[in-house]
């Protein structure tokens, strides 16, 4: 049996409050659900000395609609909770299906979605008990030096496997963070780098408060995920697309790829190649293709990598194909 480590534990009840824990004290982590953090504490991959918990913080709670259509998510509500609300489902099913999608009923009543957009980078050779990863050396990501997907690169190649992160993307969604310093706003697809150790562009300081969803209009949307096991596996490859038509043409479009890479990916051609176009079989080949080849999946998830890469224009193929219908 795995073991949790000592450590003290700390529950603040300001988002101000847990700022300045995390300042103070640089050991410290924050835990909402739970269910990515102490599994990762188990297998001694992170070892806080201090865990802030986030349960008593009501700032952080909330599904609340707002006048203009746009929504707000408080980044400690449960991803059961998002995924149960009538106006997700109704006006954003994107984002209510990519929810639906994580891991399985029990976990999604204890994890949170602002859990999820923080989700730590996974990679066969990290996600591993101490004993399995000190039989080879460690890995670069804790405790060794060599990324054994790449042992040449001088970084790591750990992917990016949340289910809401892309869905966001698309959608335009915003994220409010507070630290020490104050509070800022940025896009949700600034949160990220394209690193499997640094993944997070949010200082450790600062703490996820929220998420704004833009109103979408006559936008339509839709996500597709590729795993082994459909109850409750990560992503090995996904696809998030947003579409608004004008008439029978294409105004607007967005294209995210996510578990191909440490960052989700925002595939900008592809995008453009389906501006002022019909949502015809060519133009949807054409764009899956230009999708396709920002995927750059290694051996790092479930399935070989080439047939990940393969499997990400198949399925923007398929989403646009669903959206056109």
């Amino acid at each position: 049996m795995m073991r949790l480590p000592a450590f003290a534990y700390r529950a603040p009840t300001t988002p101000a409050e847990v700022a300045r824990v995390l300042a103070s004290d640089p050991a410290a982590m924050v835990v909402a659900g739970g269910t990515d953090l102490y599994p990762n504490m188990k297998r001694r991959h992170q070892q806080p000395k201090t865990v802030v918990a986030l349960r008593r913080v009501q700032a952080l709670r909330g599904i609340q609609w707002h006048a203009d259509g746009s929504l707000t998510l408080g980044a400690a509500e449960t991803l059961r909770a998002v995924e149960r609300d009538p106006g997700v489902e109704a006006r954003l099913p994107a984002l209510a299906h990519a929810v639906r999608t994580i891991s399985t009923p029990l976990l999604r009543n204890m994890g949170t979605i602002g859990g999820n957009v923080c989700l730590d980078t996974r990679c066969n050779y990290y996600n591993q008990t101490w004993e399995w990863r000190r039989a080879i050396n460690f890995c670069m990501k804790c405790d060794g030096d060599t990324c054994w997907v790449a042992p040449s690169s001088p970084r790591c190649w750990a992917v990016n496997s949340s289910d809401s992160v892309p869905v966001l993307v698309a959608l335009g969604a915003t994220a409010r963070l507070v630290g020490p310093q104050g509070e800022r706003t940025l896009p949700v697809a600034a949160l990220f780098r394209n690193d499997g150790i640094a993944y997070l562009t949010k200082a450790r300081d600062e703490l996820l408060v929220s998420l704004t969803i833009p109103a979408q209009g006559s936008a339509r949307s839709t996500y597709r995920k590729v795993r082994r096991r459909g109850a409750f596996d990560f992503p090995v490859a996904s696809a998030a697309v947003r579409v608004r038509m004008d008439g029978e043409r294409v105004a607007a479009a967005d294209i995210v790829l996510n578990a191909v890479t440490s960052a989700p990916v925002v595939a900008t051609e592809a995008q453009q190649a389906l501006l002022g176009q019909r949502l015809d079989e060519a133009t949807i080949a054409a764009a899956a293709e230009k999708a396709a080849r920002l995927a750059k999946p290694l051996d790092n998830t479930d399935h070989l990598a080439a047939w990940r890469k393969k499997v990400v224009q198949v399925e923007v193929r398929r989403a646009l194909e669903s959206l056109r219908a």
